[in-house]
């Protein structure tokens, strides 16, 4: 005979009336938010049925929106995700670009990308961190990167519309391509046998769900905005994405590591194809979309990150509508966790990447 149990992961997840809950390790950037799981489990704790619960991290982003004007939106754009706030913020300038039809210089657009893998790297290494400690290693190298560029150890703030804030520091390039040189996935041991098997996100759920990033090609779902919506400089570097088809915990955090590899490699190339030049425009005191609608999407280190911006023509947006990847993934659970036992929940959702604030945008 089944019953239902109520597991809360996160901070304060304790307070949230829940039977259980779940620790997820030092430092994992999901702690900083809480989201409960119902759970339908047999009398020896295995999952039969799971639904997410959400909403405890409600951070009213889209309405905060439509009160600022486009250059105050990015401030707030950049924190549902705190793990991805430079590719945030791009979503969104980007779609005030498009509607206004701004010719952004190239060198802001090849550092973009390149801003957008270092990004990427400082992400998946905190994901990994609680798996594998050597991780807060490069986290720290990369953030410490990202943060002589921009000031902003986390928010940044680097993007304008119209391109970057400013220019790199003089000497930044030649740092990034040091630190580069010593990324090494093999310096990151990971217990792969721990994870092997469990919470199993088949393919077609995975699409069923909406599932990207990382996690949906861990599952076998062939698509990456690089390669299939690419920005200016990700046309130019000709990318390939990883893809796995097991879609267990362990093809998961494979995928992070490969994902390593992939944008050490693209800041790379970035770094060798740079151009000289200016790096924004020079915009007028008020910036005001044309009346109409847009949107626009990135590859966040999560997945799909996307912007409907809706104008009538004033400095503020009338409407804008995010697509965040973590709240189409973590719906995900209702499929990959059934079969697993209460007991290897860690496990399983240590290798499930989300961001609380990124589901409660």
């Amino acid at each position: 005979m089944s019953e239902q149990i109520t597991v809360g992961v996160g901070a304060g997840a304790r307070y949230l009336g829940v039977d259980r809950v779940i620790d997820l390790g030092p430092l994992h950037p999901s702690a900083h938010g809480a989201y409960r799981l119902r759970l339908t489990v047999t009398p020896d704790l295995v999952i039969t049925a799971a639904e997410p619960l959400v909403g405890h991290l409600h951070r009213g982003a889209e309405k905060l929106f439509e009160v600022r004007d486009y250059r105050q939106v990015l401030t707030l754009a950049n924190r549902h995700d705190w793990l991805s706030a430079f590719c945030n913020e791009l979503a969104v300038a980007l779609a005030v670009e498009r509607m206004t039809g701004m010719d952004v210089p190239a060198r802001a657009q090849w550092l973009r990308a390149l801003l957008c893998e270092l990004n990427r790297l400082m992400a998946h290494m905190v994901f990994l961190t609680p798996l594998s400690p050597n991780a807060a290693v490069y986290r720290e190298g990369v953030q410490a990167l990202m943060e002589e560029a921009s000031g902003g150890r986390i928010h940044f703030m680097f993007n304008r519309i119209g391109g970057l804030r400013e220019d790199v520091p003089a000497g930044w390039t030649s740092r990034v391509a040091d630190f580069l040189s010593t990324v090494d996935t093999a310096t990151l041991p990971v217990d792969f046998e721990k994870l092997q098997g469990l919470g199993v996100l088949p393919h077609e759920d995975a699409l069923a769900y909406g599932v990207t990033g990382p996690i949906g090609r861990a599952s076998g779902v062939d698509f990456d905005l690089r390669r299939d919506d690419p920005l200016p400089a990700y046309r130019a570097l000709g990318f390939t994405p990883v893809v796995r088809t097991g879609g267990d915990a362990a093809a998961r955090v494979r995928c992070l590591l490969d994902e390593t590899t992939k944008s050490v490699e693209l800041a790379a190339a970035c770094l060798e194809q740079l151009p000289q030049g200016p790096v924004n425009l020079r915009l007028p005191k008020a910036i005001k979309a044309p009346e109409g609608s847009v949107y626009t999407r990135v590859e966040a280190p999560l997945g799909t990150s996307g912007v409907h911006l809706s104008s009538r023509g004033e400095k503020t947006p009338w409407r804008l509508k995010l697509r965040t990847p973590s709240f189409n993934n973590v719906q995900a659970l209702s499929a990959l966790l059934p079969g697993t036992r209460v007991d290897d929940l860690p496990a399983v959702l240590s290798s499930f990447a989300v961001i609380v604030g990124d589901i409660d945008k």
